[in-house]
């Protein structure tokens, strides 16, 4: 591990004790010697991070004190970039748009350039992935999601006949050959999904649905947890 990952480690592990921690202790949790821990505290405190204790006591983290923002180690870096690179195959323009903001963004506040380059991650990830929906715009459909309000879809089934369904828009499944929109649908009465690249338009209403109702989002985790275990809903 290396030294500035550690300080980032020995932070991490005060703020999260509800008592004093001794160098052995955060030594055993690191994998080095409590003489280690001593150097790396001596360093924190001469970089002016508030850690107050002594050897045989314990050391605690002074009230208040939070870290810069976007403080990363190298590995949490390259899990960002391989999750933003993750997002491309989702077929979901707004959350790839959304993807390299974020990469922009990082790139722009965070103060080292070994941090930087972590983002130009060695892993591979294939861009192919589920197709891009065509007409709907599935950031609409994350806002009615979010406002628990319902919607109506012009769906196009595998065979082309065209239907019209009130749903109410639960969540958005993203698989690699497809994305998928969970909803509780009116016709039905029971959970159904769409493909995303199958709907042919989409009509957000005024009319909310009961989104606290119990159990409406978790029956539909059931669902997909029984898929999950390979059988059928």
């Amino acid at each position: 591990m290396r030294r500035g990952d550690r300080l980032f480690d020995i932070i991490q592990l005060l703020r999260g004790s509800a008592g004093p921690l001794t160098a052995a202790a955060i030594g055993a949790r690191l994998e080095v010697s409590a003489r280690t821990i001593y150097r790396d505290i001596a360093a924190l405190q001469a970089s002016g991070v508030p850690v107050d204790g002594a050897s045989g006591f314990g050391y605690v983290l002074g009230a208040g004190y939070d870290l810069p923002p976007l403080m990363f180690t190298a590995e949490e870096f390259q899990t960002i970039a391989v999750a933003l690179d993750l997002v491309r195959r989702t077929g979901d323009r707004g959350l790839q748009e959304a993807a390299c903001a974020v990469r922009a963004k990082i790139a722009a506040v965070v103060p080292c350039r070994p941090a930087v380059a972590a983002l130009e991650t060695p892993f591979f990830v294939w861009g192919q992935g589920a197709s891009v929906a065509p007409v709907v715009c599935m950031g609409e459909v994350r806002q009615a999601i979010r406002g628990a309000r319902k919607i109506v879809l012009d769906y196009a089934a595998l065979d082309g006949q065209r239907t019209q369904r009130t749903v109410w828009p639960l969540a958005i499944a993203y698989f690699a050959e497809s994305t998928l929109l969970g909803t509780w649908c009116e016709l039905r009465q029971d959970y159904r999904h769409f493909r995303a690249d199958r709907i042919r338009g989409l009509t957000i209403l005024d009319d909310s649905y009961p989104a606290s109702q119990p159990g409406l989002l978790a029956g539909w985790r059931a669902i997909q947890d029984r898929y999950a275990a390979g059988s059928r809903p």
